[in-house]
């Protein structure tokens, strides 16, 4: 897939910061697509802040980032012959998503710093990973990936609905979210053997969960813009990590990841073009397109039957709600 055929950053609005101020947040912006992600906000004139939690990661990624971004920037004026565009800023907001007290922090810190948001972007992902549970007693994935980014968007709604312009909500969710073939119950753990096939049932109940709330978002808040996209076969993200570690498996994995990446796969950078877009594109209206799903470059698709399903995201909704405020958050 060439990268021209789906979007071009430069087509996009840019903003100067000093005269409008623009702001976006998101989680796991600091590797694999989230990196560009914040790439392109960064010089598309954003405020965006990082949320991720090993502080010498992110501000080591803001560091690279902010050097990419001069350097492509140099590279356009001497071909172009114009200014330089004002670039925005870069920001570290502590967040662990393994512990909701920690999401619950970061919203707070966020709201004490902002008055809007215009963009939230719930990136952060793990993936296929062994059973575990966190200390706030939800499977790993499920929580990472759905619930804890439910809580985030709950707790940051104020900022985004004081947006005085189009604010956008934007859940990553995945192509593997098509392997529930049936809604399942939330309390469903699939802790079986052997892991390597029931940890892809977790993870497609977790991304399925990210569909269903863009849409339940879509319905009960209709002045936010919210998307759910499929970023693309990225097979160059850690998130195949555990897997390639594996002893004596480990390079079998390895070498069918690159050859999956090699036929189907896009790179870092093609697969944040369709957040991109959905972040800045003013072709998007609340009235035509909020709660649809994206994929690879953002190009329009529809999700399985059970994530498409309103009273299946409907259930999941209630679930989630009621587990919370168990959990002493309130919504």
């Amino acid at each position: 897939m060439s990268l021209s055929q789906k979007v071009d950053p430069d087509t996009l609005p840019y903003y100067n910061r000093h005269a409008d101020r623009k702001i976006a947040v998101i989680t796991g912006g600091n590797s694999g697509i989230g990196w560009y992600t914040v790439l392109h906000l960064y010089m598309h004139g954003f405020v965006v802040y990082i949320c991720g939690r090993n502080s010498s990661k992110v501000n080591k990624a803001i560091k690279a980032i902010m050097a990419e971004a001069k350097r492509r920037s140099e590279l356009k004026g001497k071909e172009k012959n114009e200014a330089k565009v004002v670039h925005g800023s870069l920001l570290y907001i502590h967040a662990d998503l393994t512990d909701l007290k920690s999401v619950e922090r970061a919203a707070a810190k966020i709201m004490k710093k902002e008055t809007k948001i215009d963009v939230l972007i719930n990136n952060a992902a793990v993936m296929a990973q062994p059973y575990e549970v966190t200390k706030d007693g939800f499977e790993i994935q499920l929580q990472t990936n759905y619930i804890s980014h439910f809580l985030l968007s709950m707790k940051l709604l104020p900022l985004l609905r004081n947006c005085d312009s189009q604010p956008r909500l934007i859940t990553l969710s995945s192509l593997g979210h098509n392997l529930q073939f049936k809604y399942w119950n939330l309390t469903q753990d699939w802790n079986y053997r052997p892991n390597m096939i029931f940890t892809w049932m977790r993870y497609a109940m977790a991304k399925t969960s990210s569909i269903q709330f863009t849409k339940m978002m879509a319905i009960k808040y209709p002045d936010i813009l919210c998307f759910s996209i499929h970023p693309g076969l990225v097979m160059s993200t850690n998130l195949f990590s555990y897997w390639t570690r594996l002893p004596l498996v480990g390079i079998f994995f390895w070498m069918l990841f690159q050859i999956v990446g090699f036929f189907f796969g896009v790179s870092d950078e093609q697969g944040a073009m369709a957040t991109i877009k959905c972040a800045l594109s003013r072709d998007f209206s609340i009235e035509e397109d909020s709660g649809k799903y994206f994929t690879t470059g953002g190009v329009e698709s529809k999700p399985s039957f059970v994530a498409n399903n309103l009273d299946d995201a409907a259930s999941t909704w209630i679930w989630t709600v009621h587990e919370l405020r168990d959990r002493g958050f309130t919504l």
